[in-house]
């Protein structure tokens, strides 16, 4: 398995095809928090929207095998939360580490939010 493998977990070509559009149209939060990854973790390799196995993940460190994940308010509805936590579940089975944070956390506490993820990539 090379390099490539490794970071996609076998994503297929649908799962590609659905992140580039998703990397295509971004939502505010998420170029926020874009936006000042690259800034506060200036060494680090974020990918957003990241083909992993059959999901596409918000952001992404490989190295450090970090998931984050953004939550609008659908991740309230009882369904989604479901789903989220096989999500989540799934992921962790890989050996990734998955962190969540809601689109409220990410405008009106960032640094926190930073810190948070700070913590983790440690």
């Amino acid at each position: 398995m090379n390099m490539k493998e490794n970071m996609f977990y076998g994503a297929g070509n649908l799962i590609f095809e659905k992140a580039k559009k998703l990397r295509n149209n971004v939502t505010p939060t998420e170029m926020i928090l874009w936006g000042r990854l690259k800034e506060y973790f200036p060494d680090m390799k974020f990918r957003r929207q990241h083909p992993i196995s059959f999901y596409i993940v918000d952001m992404y460190c490989h190295s450090k095998k970090l998931v984050i994940e953004i939550d609008g308010s659908i991740h309230d509805q009882e369904e989604i939360k479901i789903k989220d936590e096989l999500r989540q579940r799934e992921l962790e089975a890989l050996g990734l580490r998955v962190i969540r944070f809601t689109t409220k956390e990410i405008t009106n506490q960032l640094e926190s939010v930073l810190q948070t993820i700070e913590e983790h990539l440690k």
